[in-house]
């Protein structure tokens, strides 16, 4: 994200003090923060069932009901390298209903940047182990 403009807001003293004790909980100054969770929650907004998760290695979009949106890219990805429907062989494959596929799919396209990045940084840990652990070679 780059940095651009100021913007200033009045806001209510005890979500102050909230952000102010969040920010330091996760270690990010009470801005930066402010920052993040207006963006997530503009994201949230714009695709309703979209949700955002803290693990290991940060924060990702996710389905509210269901796997990180990266996770459904991936499938979407592979079924389409292979000839295949790419909604439909993610459907035959998983529990997912189609709607979530589809929400995955269109958060892709308006984000691509995010999940693009997600997608090479889970590669990496994956291949990662499989060296580690002398597993198959990636295809």
């Amino acid at each position: 994200m780059t940095r651009g403009g100021q913007f200033s807001a009045r806001m209510n003293e005890a979500v102050l003090e909230r952000l102010g004790r969040h920010s330091r909980r996760v270690g990010q100054t009470r801005s930066r923060l402010a920052e993040r969770l207006i963006d997530e929650g503009l994201r949230m907004e714009e695709f309703p069932g979209i949700v955002f998760r803290t693990g290991p290695a940060g924060r990702r979009a996710a389905l509210a009901d269901g796997p990180d949106v990266w996770e459904i890219v991936r499938d979407l990805a592979r079924a389409s390298r292979v000839g295949s429907d790419p909604v439909g062989s993610v459907l035959a494959s998983t529990d997912l209903r189609e709607d979530q596929v589809r929400l995955a799919a269109a958060y892709y396209g308006a984000y691509p940047i995010e999940i693009d990045e997600r997608l090479r940084y889970e590669e990496e840990m994956a291949e990662h182990l499989r060296r580690t652990l002398g597993g198959p070679e990636a295809a």
